[in-house]
């Protein structure tokens, strides 16, 4: 991650969860929505195609588990991807769970309403939970391919 730095806008509206071999992820600071960030660690990057095609591939693979993972974290009824970046210029894709009901829904999650800061418990269990899925779904992927062999 030589050269890179987090920018100070999503350093400061996140809480870090851990890092990947793509980049840093990261929990947004509002408990109204189960909400991710990951943040390719390429210096300089602000669009996914600023990344070369193997780290392309490792952000897609790594956000599709990180979907996966939260969906079955969370239960939600849908997930929202996306990596806008007309604020925060540094490239970050947002992973959001959603559900019928939330705050807002089905209306877009960006500029609605205050957010709400989650309470140190909240947030760690819901770390705990995604953490743990992502590990599912790697160990099934791995015996998946074993299986395939």
């Amino acid at each position: 991650m030589e050269g890179f730095d987090l920018d100070p806008r999503l350093a400061g509206d996140t809480l870090a969860v851990t890092r990947l071999e793509s980049g840093l992820l990261r929990l947004m600071d509002d408990a109204r929505w189960p909400w991710l960030i990951l943040v390719p660690a390429v210096p300089g990057a602000a669009e996914l195609h600023d990344l070369t095609p193997a780290m392309a591939r490792l952000v897609h693979e790594e956000t599709d588990r990180i979907g996966a993972a939260l969906k079955r974290a969370t239960g939600c009824t849908k997930i929202n991807t996306g990596a806008l970046g007309n604020v925060v210029r540094q490239l970050h894709i947002h992973i959001i769970a959603r559900f019928e009901g939330d705050p807002n829904w089905p209306g877009p999650v960006w500029g609605f309403g205050e957010r709400q800061a989650w309470r140190p418990g909240q947030a760690h269990e819901l770390i705990r939970r995604v953490m743990s899925e992502m590990e599912r779904l790697q160990a099934e992927a791995a015996q998946q391919a074993m299986r395939s062999m």
